[in-house]
């Protein structure tokens, strides 16, 4: 009996480590896949700088980027950051090679956070190629998203 446990607790954990392997395998293959198809990508402190403005280095505001771009600040915990996440991923996809949108979780990244004084979320930093970037404060709809995307951004 001690043996058929034994096995079975074998079996069991060979099975989880093998699925939390793979698990983290495919999360970061989809991870890699976000940055070249259209999609939002997840950003960083050290992204941020290079990517977008190296503000230690800096006062001046001056984008590093080849797109103009918007920054999704958010929070897993927001409500409205959860409504507005599909929206962001719609217009990734619609807008690809035009503009590049990158998300910045707060709770993780709170010097960017801090950066651009996200007192409240969802706060979303519209950055056009010239000139300087504009906040957007709350959650919208599509269109509202578009608009700006459309007038501020790609100036159409």
């Amino acid at each position: 009996m001690k043996k058929i446990i034994a096995m079975t607790a074998l079996i069991f954990s060979s099975i989880l480590t093998y699925a939390c392997t793979d698990g983290a395998k495919q999360k970061q293959a989809e991870t890699q896949e976000t940055t070249q198809d259209g999609s939002v990508i997840v950003m960083n402190k050290d992204m941020f700088i290079k990517d977008v403005f190296d503000y230690e280095k800096s006062k001046e505001w001056k984008y590093k980027g080849d797109k103009p771009a918007i920054i999704d600040l958010y929070a897993d915990w927001c409500g409205p950051c959860r409504m507005t996440a599909p929206i962001m991923k719609e217009l990734a996809k619609e807008y690809a090679g035009k503009i590049v949108i990158y998300k910045v979780n707060v709770d993780k990244e709170k010097e960017l956070a801090a950066l651009f004084n996200a007192t409240s979320i969802p706060l979303f930093v519209f950055i056009p190629m010239q000139g300087e970037p504009q906040l957007f404060r709350g959650a919208a709809d599509k269109a509202t998203y578009k608009k700006a995307i459309d007038e501020f951004l790609l100036k159409k």
